[in-house]
């Protein structure tokens, strides 16, 4: 399958993808700011440079784009073109999310993983209950949280 559009107009679109501060990171960081959470971001001296971080909880949160993280949901096509190339870049990107997940787990900090897919999508989660889940386990002892959409029923 060809590509929709010219190579110089793909190779501009792919220029803007940016791994930080994207508009899923600021519209969590909006709810949790709003609901009275300070917290740091894209801290270095963390694997993984996850997102956002409360020390005070120790506690992070990665905010990952189901395309780039090979999520099973609804929102992940694995492209029909260089499909060798996707594969094994989603797979590198997986394995660096898994090694950086038990790193912070071995240092005693706990890690939620927040998807596209609760934030944007036919199944995407309401922002109250984002908030209320995110809330609930930055305050509590839990070790892992994972916001994905909402399950379709079968």
């Amino acid at each position: 399958m060809t590509d929709i559009v010219d190579k110089e107009t793909r190779s501009r679109m792919m220029s803007g993808i940016r791994g930080k501060n994207t508009k899923p990171e600021f519209h969590i960081r909006s709810l949790l700011h709003r609901n009275g959470f300070r917290f740091r971001l894209h801290t270095k001296d963390l694997p993984g440079k996850p997102d956002i971080v409360f020390p005070r909880y120790r506690a992070v949160i990665f905010i990952n784009g189901c395309f780039w993280h090979g999520h099973d949901c609804h929102l992940f096509k694995l492209p029909g073109t260089r499909t060798d190339f996707w594969k094994t870049k989603i797979a590198r990107n997986k394995e660096n999310d898994s090694r950086a997940m038990g790193l912070l787990a071995e240092s005693d900090w706990r890690v939620a993983t927040v998807w596209e897919c609760a934030l944007r999508g036919k199944f995407r989660m309401n922002d109250t209950v984002i908030t209320e889940r995110l809330a609930g386990w930055i305050r509590s002892a839990e070790i892992k949280l994972e916001l994905r959409g909402i399950q379709p029923e079968v």
